[in-house]
């Protein structure tokens, strides 16, 4: 039976055996090493896309809770964009502007709730807080792989550095209502 429009992939069989010595193809279909620094960047973004699948399953809020199932979807077509090598004027799937200017509304609609920092936050507090945290740390790795994948999209980079921001926000707004761990000059000592 052949594949239905709305059906953006089928799969029959998840093994398919072409990857046992070590390469992989991208979405070009050149095959490349799976230690390729582009393969790194969207098995990255793979990783974030698992974490916010973590974070999901505490306690959220329905604002963060459906923004991170929308950022799950959009993170599909982050790797997406990665595993194609970037050349101007390519029709494929890419990360488009307003992805990130959805997300820089989020994080202005979040934040103007939020007490202004006058201390680093530290990472934990509430367990969907700690979660998100971690998040936003992978998010971080990811954009470093993907920096390192040149060339890629512009605004791939750009949607994973303002979704960074975004976790950070995300995590303080699932502390509200909870006392913030804040970092404490010379606590150590």
């Amino acid at each position: 039976m052949p594949r239905r429009r709305d059906e953006p992939v089928r799969l029959t069989r998840i093994y398919t055996r072409t990857g046992d010595a070590g390469e992989t193809s991208l979405g070009d279909g050149s095959r490349v090493p799976k230690t390729d620094r582009r393969v790194v960047a969207y098995g990255a973004v793979d990783e974030l896309n698992s974490q916010l699948g973590v974070a999901l399953t505490a306690t959220l809020p329905p604002p963060i809770r459906e923004a991170l199932e929308r950022i799950q979807n959009e993170l599909f077509d982050v790797g997406a964009d990665l595993c194609v090598p970037y050349a101007e004027g390519d029709e494929r799937l890419r990360v488009e502007r307003s992805q990130v200017e959805a997300l820089e509304r989020l994080c202005d609609e979040l934040n103007a709730d939020l007490a202004p920092l006058k201390s680093f936050v530290l990472p934990g507090g509430t367990e969907a807080a700690a979660r998100l945290h971690v998040a936003r740390a992978v998010c971080r790795r990811a954009e470093i792989a993907a920096l390192e994948a040149a060339p890629v999209n512009p605004v791939a980079l750009a949607y994973l550095n303002r979704l960074s921001d975004l976790l950070f926000i995300l995590a303080r707004a699932a502390n509200a209502g909870h006392p913030e761990p804040l970092w404490k000059p010379g606590s150590s000592r």
